[in-house]
């Protein structure tokens, strides 16, 4: 189907023409993977995350991957995960073969609950994966609390949470690592890439060499790695991206406000006190009719979409033998939020005609059913 003239999408990703005179200038350089816009592009983000190590690699699942083995979880070992979100945050560890243990959310903030982590905590437990869900960071003074009583890890999947900040400081900047995801619609974005951060220079070594076929010096293997590394490409992109993430966030949050104030007859998102939100998705609860109010959307001519329909338990990967949910998750409020949430277009780029639209579109629904 052909997009209206004046249709609203829910995503806009921005490639400015600063964005492609970077990449240009890199692609006539020559030194175009692995080389000084990469290592620039890891010091100014360090900057985002009080001064962390930042390791640059080819996507956010990468990220997330290479955290869990530069941290040696693997088989035998157990990782709390919650069940609503993305699949890599679940697949990321399956794929370093741990088994993953599924946490309830918090039904007002749609981010970990850590009275459910508290619970599922073992012997076999060996990290944390909190996921800063939307742009809204989870509670990680609790969670890194949890985990530094019992030992475990902590990752911080941080794909949509450029900028975002508990009591002023950093996500990615709580944890063991941090993992973030510069794909297009993110708040920022190179068009494709992600970052691991780390307090610890060790580590920040190992992560290096795994995304780099095991060596620093060329054919001076140390241990078994891949190929994941960021092209010089994605960085300078990513760099420009970053010097207008502040701005963008800000706008952001500017937009969420407008809607929280306009709209009527849905749940809003919350802010908990001391947490700086930076709306990746603007995410409403629907208690009923939820496809009815996203099909009245599309016919007023705006986008919008629903993060997550099928939480991760209930994929296929995660079923039971028998082809049944896994009789463990018993997930109330994740899978209530799967059957609500919508998320409304929130990108910086919106007008405020077209904010005033998706509003008035709204209320007309709610008003009417």
């Amino acid at each position: 189907m052909t997009a209206q003239p004046d249709y609203i999408p829910v995503a806009r990703p921005v490639i400015a023409e600063e964005d492609i005179e970077a990449a240009v200038r890199v692609l006539r350089s020559g030194m175009v993977v692995q080389g000084p816009e990469v290592a620039a592009f890891e010091a100014e983000f360090s900057a985002w995350v009080e001064g962390r190590h930042c390791v640059a690699v080819n996507s956010g699942t990468s990220a997330l991957h290479l955290a869990l083995l530069a941290m040696g979880v693997g088989p035998g070992d157990e990782v709390i995960v919650p069940s609503f979100s993305f699949a890599a945050s679940a697949n990321a560890v399956r794929l370093a073969g741990a088994d993953v243990i599924f946490a309830d959310i918090d039904p007002a903030t749609h981010v970990m609950d850590p009275e459910s982590v508290a619970a599922l905590v073992s012997t076999r437990t060996a990290a944390v994966m909190p996921v800063h869900l939307y742009g809204l960071p989870a509670p990680l003074p609790q969670l890194t609390d949890i985990a530094a009583r019992s030992g475990l890890g902590v990752i911080e999947d941080a794909a949509q949470a450029h900028g975002a900040r508990i009591d002023g400081h950093s996500v990615g900047a709580w944890g063991t690592t941090g993992c973030f995801s510069f794909y297009p619609t993110k708040n920022m974005h190179s068009l494709e890439g992600g970052m691991i951060t780390t307090a610890d220079e060790s580590m920040a070594r190992t992560l290096r060499l795994l995304r780099n076929q095991g060596m620093e010096q060329r054919y001076a293997n140390e241990i078994v790695g891949a190929n994941l590394r960021l092209t010089d490409v994605a960085a300078a992109i990513g760099r420009q991206q970053l010097q207008r993430l502040a701005g963008w966030n800000k706008q952001r949050q500017h937009n969420a406000q407008v809607l929280s104030d306009g709209l009527v007859g849905v749940g809003t998102p919350v802010q908990p006190l001391g947490i700086d939100h930076v709306f990746h998705q603007y995410t409403i609860r629907v208690p009923n009719g939820r496809d009815a109010l996203q099909a009245h959307l599309q016919s007023r001519g705006i986008g919008s979409t629903v993060y997550y329909p099928t939480p991760i338990h209930r994929l296929r990967p995660y079923l039971a033998d028998d082809g049944a949910p896994d009789p463990r998750w018993d997930l109330p409020h994740t899978d209530q939020a799967a059957s609500q949430v919508l998320s409304l277009p929130v990108y910086p780029s919106l007008r405020a005609d077209e904010l005033d639209r998706v509003i008035a579109a709204v209320n007309e629904w709610t008003e009417s059913s």
